[in-house]
């Protein structure tokens, strides 16, 4: 499967956009809707500033290449497209080994839908701290889930 323009949309929302290279919470080096690399290497602080365009192709490549490709890889039963771009989105914020050690993609796994839906709520914190916008995430992506 691949990301729908609503998963892109749903990212973009919680990612927010920023022109020039800055470093998020873990102090990696970000550009854009949250995009750590171009294709040929990780982002620098010195990069030149991006456009709305260039910022979409880099994220949609990322997902292609790392985070979509893992969600299709991980998930061992059959999904709908807002299941895919819920588990895209929060593979997108958390990381690969996030999904993978998850007791989402666990129950998600075993057939236990509405039991799997409730695993987003639990990724809400940031430095050990509950967080809005991560809270607000987790909802949203839930619910697209479920849809």
């Amino acid at each position: 499967m691949e990301l729908s323009n609503k998963g892109v949309k749903l990212i973009q929302q919680f990612e927010g956009f920023c022109r020039s290279p800055y470093l998020d919470q873990a102090l990696v080096p970000t550009i854009g809707y949250g995009t750590t690399h171009y294709h040929h290497r990780a982002v620098r602080m010195s990069d030149k500033s991006i456009t709305k365009s260039e910022a979409t192709y880099l994220m949609r490549s990322q997902i292609d290449m790392t985070y979509g490709k893992a969600v299709n890889h991980l998930v061992r039963v059959p999904i709908t497209q807002n299941q895919f771009d819920a588990l895209v989105s929060f593979t997108y914020n958390e990381g690969v080994n996030a999904l993978k050690t998850s007791t989402l993609l666990k129950r998600l796994n075993n057939g236990k839908i509405l039991k799997a839906d409730k695993e987003f709520a639990k990724w809400n914190k940031a430095n050990g701290k509950v967080n809005r916008g991560l809270t607000n995430r987790r909802k949203k992506e839930a619910k697209l889930f479920l849809a």
